[in-house]
């Protein structure tokens, strides 16, 4: 039985057993077990004076141990009820001076290194739980919104972004000059940066779907908000067009971020303590000025601000960071391509709210964007997040067949590679939008953590491919 099931259905008197990893062995006496199933450890009394000593020199932090005893009111403070010990057996031992995750504090770049035992220690227990139930309620909310899960190709032959950003996917020997029609696919191929032009595909014939897969950029970005393997949310709906997509996204981020809040209270509470202690060691200025729960609550119960980029530029280039040279990118003129720095200012400091940009300058977005009437813009919006920036990109696309063929035409990809996704628009083409989330990013909002590398199980960045 675990742990979680225990702690939340006591049958006080019977005998259970159970099974997980000693996080602490206090007075000779007091184990500590988590399983990983909650954040809460289990506390196991052992009678010292009638176990064998070896055995008992076998407990150690880290060792696997399954114990059977009768489950009673605990005696002591900081929990509920205990396990006093009737038998116990060491299922796996850990050494005390090899096993890394000893009951101390440990820095985050520390915890990267052993990433293959850091699922074991207390914050990323919350993390990954978090993520979990977070990919649960995206599956369920597209689920009873009607759309069906697209299973798009992670070997690609075509760029969706345009950007080249690609990693190549090939048999043919390291350092051959071979042509690519000698390949395994007879052409080359990459590994997917978006699955989302595949996904348009469904979404003209399903008509509402949503692809929930890993996604690969290769990128030379060390940051902390970047990864070259990362999980995509890319929504595609028929017959939406930029208002309703905005309308969903916001609906989908606040009933995902509700799940949270409802079904993962104790591992909130635990990174909410985490992260308002991290805000103390930061200077004033950059605090946070809500904590994590408050933070997700906020985003949960209030309207999303809306404003199209014209609006954005005029606040930014008046703003008195961009007027005294604050920000690392100066807003001089119509036509700037937006970073984080100006992003986080409107959400952070301007509107203190989540932030709906739309209608961006076409030059500096996606070729498949539906060019407005002054066809100076395109029907793009972004969703801005405090302490992300961008969380959400999405726009309603171009489904008129000879503007879309001249704009592949203009951003340079061969037609041929993408006569496929031409041929919607001759065929029974209409107006369609959709969006895209990088995952590891609501993650990173959702548990308040600094660098998206702990948000995701085993990271993949420039110079890091461990694990």
């Amino acid at each position: 039985m675990s742990i979680s099931k225990i702690l939340q259905e006591p049958t006080l008197g019977s005998i259970i057993t159970v099974k997980g990893w000693i996080r602490s062995f206090r007075s000779n006496k007091f184990i500590a077990i988590n399983d990983g199933s909650c954040l809460a450890n289990l506390q196991c009394v052992v009678d010292f004076e009638n176990e064998d000593e070896n055995e008992l020199k076998r407990i150690t932090t880290g060792a696997c141990v399954a114990v059977t005893g009768v489950l009673t009111e605990s005696q002591g403070k900081g929990q509920s009820v205990e396990i006093i010990v009737q038998s116990f057996d060491i299922l796996g031992d850990a050494p005390v001076e090899e096993y890394p995750l000893q009951p101390k504090k440990h820095s985050l770049e520390f915890l990267r290194e052993i990433a293959h035992l850091r699922p074991r220690s207390k914050t990323f227990g919350a993390v990954f739980r978090i993520r979990h139930a977070l990919s649960f309620a995206i599956h369920d909310y597209f689920n009873k919104e009607g759309f069906f899960n697209w299973h798009s190709p992670i070997i690609t032959g075509s760029d969706a972004e345009g950007a080249g950003e690609m990693f190549r996917v090939t048999t043919l020997p390291h350092g051959t000059d071979q042509e690519s029609s000698k390949d395994f696919f007879g052409k080359e191929t990459h590994l997917t940066v978006s699955g989302q032009l595949e996904g348009e595909l469904g979404a003209m014939g399903l008509g509402k779907i949503y692809t929930f897969g890993p996604t690969f950029r290769a990128e030379n970005s060390n940051t902390t908000r970047h990864l070259a393997e990362f999980w995509m949310i890319e929504p595609e709906m028929a017959f939406y067009d930029l208002e309703m997509n905005i309308d969903l996204a916001e609906d989908f981020l606040k009933r995902t971020i509700k799940y949270v809040l409802d079904n993962c209270r104790a591992d909130l509470e635990f990174l909410d303590k985490r992260f308002m202690d991290e805000q103390k060691t930061k200077p004033q200025n950059e605090r946070s000025e809500q904590g994590l729960i408050e933070k997700l609550e906020f985003v949960v119960s209030n309207d999303f601000v809306r404003l199209s980029y014209n609006e954005a530029i005029e606040i930014l280039r008046n703003c008195k960071p961009n007027k005294k040279k604050k920000f690392k990118y100066l807003i001089n003129e119509w036509g700037a391509d937006l970073q984080s720095e100006h992003e986080r200012y409107l959400v952070e400091k301007h509107f203190k709210a989540p932030v709906v940009l739309f209608d961006y300058p076409a030059n500096i977005k996606a070729f498949y964007m539906r060019l407005n009437e002054d066809e100076k813009t395109v029907r793009a919006m972004d969703i801005l997040f405090p302490g992300i920036g961008e969380i959400v990109g999405g726009s309603q696309r171009e489904e008129r067949y000879d503007v879309l063929k001249q704009k592949v035409t203009d951003v340079g990809i061969p037609e041929e590679e993408l006569w496929w996704y031409l041929e919607t628009r001759k065929f029974g083409t209409c107006v369609h939008s959709g969006f895209g989330l990088g995952f590891e990013r609501l993650v990173l909002f959702a548990t308040g953590m600094g660098n998206i590398r702990d948000v995701i199980p085993f990271p993949r960045a420039p110079k890091s491919a461990n694990f």
